[in-house]
């Protein structure tokens, strides 16, 4: 198994550290335009690998993308980060063109690859990588709705009071703010919905914190979140290469599905070594079908901006 990591920014790194720490890939390669940052990044991991058990060879790369031929998974986190105030569809400009030459870069070298999108606005940009490359459906995958659905988690059980471990509840919809739609009704604390334990408000102050979770993040930091990130990145790498069969809600391009066309959006995803395995279609009630469709809106709004 080996990964490529486009951008060894904060985000980016992060992914590599955490690929690496949980040592299923033989060779993470990190890649970034500023000359020796990936280098000076890959090497300080490396010398992390006796301190925390691992074997994966992580290497970097000064834009020269030929040291990350036959990649089996490409992971795009390039661009500029969220500054605080700003939307994810405020980065398009100048983020599509950096998604679209990182994706042509990658496809040229490992034609094979499975390419997971990171860069904002991230629904937005995995649908311009299906354009760029033309790559079967299965092959792209956007990051966000793994990241959402931890950040519904983790307030969840801020609510509830109990450990993270005891809940379950999945995002679904775009990648932004107004676009998210946590799941509140399909929610559960080891099986039992959480409305036995929540009031309506508190389940619409989780649902309102998930949504914002990224740009809270933003504003604290005066940058966009890391961390999390990067261990949900690390999640889908690992089911691909895995081969786990494990269910996630990632980007996908929607030919049919949920009754929407041509768009990369949210959605359940069983993930494997094929990228996405399926596309799950779970029963939603009218309310969530409602936010749904709203989401979609929003996102083909952002898709109209692209230059293709």
């Amino acid at each position: 198994m080996k990964v490529t990591v486009v951008g060894a920014g904060a985000v980016g790194a992060s992914c590599a550290e955490y690929i690496a720490i949980k040592d299923f890939a033989d060779e993470i390669v990190l890649v970034d335009i500023k000359e020796g940052f990936a280098e000076g990044k890959a090497m300080d991991l490396m010398q992390t690998a006796s301190l925390n058990g691992f074997d994966s060879t992580v290497t970097g790369s000064t834009n020269d993308y030929s040291k990350t031929a036959n990649s089996d998974v490409a992971v795009i986190t390039s661009g500029i980060p969220r500054k605080p105030g700003m939307t994810r569809e405020e980065l398009i400009g100048i983020n599509a063109g950096i998604v679209k030459t990182v994706a042509e870069n990658i496809i040229k070298y490992s034609p094979n690859v499975i390419i997971i999108v990171v860069s904002n606005p991230m629904d937005t940009m995995a649908y311009l990588a299906h354009k760029a490359t033309g790559l079967p459906k299965n092959r792209i995958i956007g990051m966000g709705g793994a990241l959402d659905s931890a950040r519904f988690k983790f307030r969840l059980a801020e609510a509830l009071e109990c450990p993270q471990s005891d809940v379950e509840g999945m995002v679904i919809g775009g990648h932004s703010d107004t676009g998210m739609v946590p799941l509140i009704e399909k929610a559960v604390r080891n099986s039992v919905p959480v409305s036995e334990f929540l009031t309506e408000e508190k389940m619409a102050e989780v649902v309102e914190a998930t949504k914002v979770g990224g740009a809270t993040l933003t504003k604290l930091l005066g940058t966009s979140a890391w961390y999390a990130p990067g261990a949900a990145v690390s999640e889908l790498v690992k089911a691909i290469a895995l081969d786990s069969k494990k269910m996630f809600p990632c980007s996908a391009l929607l030919e049919g599905e949920y009754g929407l066309n041509d768009i990369s959006l949210g959605v359940p995803c069983v993930l494997g070594k094929n990228g996405i395995e399926k596309i799950v279609e779970i029963e939603l009630s009218d309310a969530e079908k409602e936010k749904l469709a709203n989401s979609a809106v929003g996102v083909s709004n952002v898709n109209a901006l692209l230059e293709l």
